[in-house]
């Protein structure tokens, strides 16, 4: 089980696919780092070696934010809206969709389960 960045990535998947499961990294990125450790794309995690796993976690850890710091980095930037009071922190605020969606309908994924309103039945 290679454990990268705090995650343990599968040993079973492509390494392209497996460094997707760190929060920060999507297929562009592993892609990158493929190139970067000289790791062809069709290498299994478990065909990998101590020193191509030691210097994928040295790349990332150099050149990428991730996990912990990039969740932190988000919610930093979320609170620092919230904080200024502009329409973008009021609406994260108040738990509505923030870029320009409709709310009379959908929004349900931002809004939560649908709440019945008494007396709403129409004659």
């Amino acid at each position: 089980m290679a454990r990268i960045a705090g995650v343990n990535i599968p040993t079973q998947k492509r390494v392209v696919i497996a460094l997707q499961y760190i929060h920060g990294i999507g297929p562009m990125y592993a892609h990158a780092i493929c190139k970067r450790v000289n790791i062809p794309s069709e290498r299994r995690v478990n065909q990998l070696t101590d020193a191509e796993i030691l210097q994928i976690r040295e790349t990332i850890d150099r050149e990428y934010t991730v996990e912990g710091d990039l969740r932190r980095e988000v919610a930093m930037n979320i609170k620092r809206l919230m904080d200024l009071g502009c329409y973008r922190g009021l609406r994260h605020r108040r738990g509505l969709p923030v870029r320009g969606q409709r709310t009379h309908t959908n929004a349900r994924t931002r809004k939560g389960p649908a709440k019945a309103i008494a007396g709403k039945k129409k004659a």
